[in-house]
């Protein structure tokens, strides 16, 4: 199908335009920007006047809850959340049950998500089979499976030797290792940030150190070996500043943060509120302002959602008791358009932490707008501000502690390789 996008606000964090252009879209690329091209003929039209076209958004941690994870949340829910929230590509994390160590499964996943036909899904690989941390998984043949990336999320690898020859294993082949900085065993049962809002509630709490001291463990390992670290969801200052002096010194990491993380702090846990109980935990005011500035200079890579949809059930129970995790896929746009509001930043710089600069921590050929790249687009409506309700929200997943608040930022159609695979009706 040709389409054509006339007169739409296009903005390309990649090559820095941010101006009135016309799109057109032929076979699943982009034909051209700017002038009409010779001999071109639109199927579709679609008028973008007050609107804004960019990339299609990239999020670094969406979990589908399939396999295993079903009565959380479906493939199709969560792909329909995805793709109404401007998302074209994202990030898996292996944490599934059974975990993401076995090539058919992956295959399996890959698969599914391609009948469905709507935005791209790149799994995480396991590092360590079923994800207990004792033994690697065959990555060589989960990356022939689909994986990209290799990951051991929340903390669940302790044991430096296993997770040393992980890197090692990495870098014989070239995969990037992703882990969540978080020391299990400081972490033990907490659930809440070691602030004033912890010791008011009687709640267990996770202090700071267990994140430093799990960063400081990976940096020491990762000068031995040639291996690109990312760091997901980093969440205190203190961790910021050790990414910062391990670039400096010349070594390959990056590091992402979460919407919730860059909005919210411990305080908002306020009266037990469950949708605030987050892994790693909302930390202190400085830790929340450190992460924007940590963003605003670069040391932060990328903004992602860590969507993660959890039953009204496991939800209900004491915070202590109630499931970690909240919906958030459908948010990524509009806090991160909130958080360049609030620290007054350029559109242009603002939509790259969500498309140009994940794809570069992905290492995936998206995230820009140019003639003969895939025509991955999001257009939405930035003056339109929309109430985060569990009607609004298409995920099964209804929970996030931005529940009733009016947000900026409508999706009004995310095209996927030239298809229109979502348009909003308002």
């Amino acid at each position: 199908m040709n389409i054509h996008i006339r007169n739409g606000r296009l903005v390309d964090p990649k090559s820095g335009i941010d101006a009135i252009q016309d799109v057109y879209i032929a076979n699943g690329k982009i034909l051209a920007i700017g002038s009409l091209p010779a001999a071109f003929h639109p199927d579709h039209v679609l008028d973008a006047g007050g609107l804004v076209v960019c990339p299609g958004l990239i999020d670094l941690s969406v979990r589908l809850r399939e396999p295993g994870l079903e009565y959380k949340a479906t493939l199709e829910s969560e792909m329909n959340a995805t793709i109404s929230g401007g998302v074209t590509s994202f990030a898996c994390p292996p944490d599934t049950d059974p975990p993401l160590d076995e090539p058919g499964l992956v295959e399996m996943l890959k698969h599914r998500a391609r009948i469905l036909n709507q935005a791209h899904v790149y799994p995480i690989g396991a590092l360590t089979q079923g994800l207990n941390g004792e033994h690697l998984t065959e990555m060589a043949e989960l990356h022939d499976a689909g994986c990209i990336v290799f990951g051991q999320p929340n903390g669940f690898l302790t044991d430096l030797r296993v997770l040393m020859q992980a890197m090692q294993y990495a870098s014989t082949f070239g995969f990037s290792v992703w882990l969540s900085p978080q020391d299990r065993n400081l972490a033990y049962d907490g659930v809440a940030h070691d602030g004033e809002m912890a010791m008011r509630l009687g709640l267990p709490a996770i202090p700071v150190c267990a994140e430093t001291i799990a960063i400081s463990n990976i940096i020491l390992l990762a000068k031995e070996i040639d291996v690109h670290i990312h760091l997901c969801r980093i969440s205190s200052a203190e961790g910021l500043a050790l990414v910062r002096a391990a670039r400096q010194q010349g070594m390959s990491i990056t590091c992402d943060v979460t919407i919730n993380h860059l909005h919210l702090s411990d305080m908002d846990i306020g009266y037990f509120d469950s949708n605030c109980h987050m892994m790693p935990p909302l930390r202190s005011f400085s830790d929340r302002d450190a992460l924007r500035k940590g963003l605003l200079d670069g040391t932060i890579n990328a903004v992602c959602s860590d969507h993660a949809p959890v039953d009204e059930d496991a939800k209900l129970l004491p915070f202590g008791q109630s499931e970690v995790g909240a919906t958030g896929v459908e948010l990524l746009l509009p806090l991160t358009l909130k958080y360049g509001m609030e620290m007054k930043r350029p559109l242009v710089d603002v939509l790259a932490a969500i498309t140009s600069e994940p794809a570069k921590v992905l290492n995936i050929d998206a995230g820009y707008l140019s003639p003969g790249g895939a025509a991955d687009l999001c257009v939405f409506d930035p003056d339109i501000y929309w109430k985060v309700s569990a009607t609004t929200l298409l995920s099964q997943g209804k929970n996030t502690p931005f529940l009733g608040m009016e947000v900026p930022g409508k999706v009004r159609y995310t095209l996927v390789n030239g298809h229109i695979v979502y348009e909003s009706e308002h």
